[in-house]
């Protein structure tokens, strides 16, 4: 009985094509990971400004600041 098998240099060629698809899997789950961490931190970093907003607010009132040079301009509420 004969064994079935490709050659030795078709096989090597699977192989690192197999791994290649592979590495690349690796890296998209790694980006992915670092997408999700980012995304985290810039959550945090979203949450940590609303509460320098509110404390300017309290502050100042409603202002639209130059940041530049600290400068600010009030908002003028819409009268209905």
């Amino acid at each position: 009985m004969t064994e079935n098998k490709i050659s030795s240099e078709h096989l090597e060629e699977v192989q690192e094509n197999v791994n290649k698809i592979n590495n690349v899997a690796l890296q998209i789950g790694q980006l992915e990971l670092q997408k999700f961490v980012l995304l985290l931190g810039g959550n945090d970093l979203q949450k940590d400004f609303g509460k320098v907003q509110k404390k300017l607010e309290e502050k100042y009132g409603k202002i639209n600041i130059d940041l530049k040079d600290g400068s600010f301009e009030k908002i003028e509420e819409e009268k209905e």
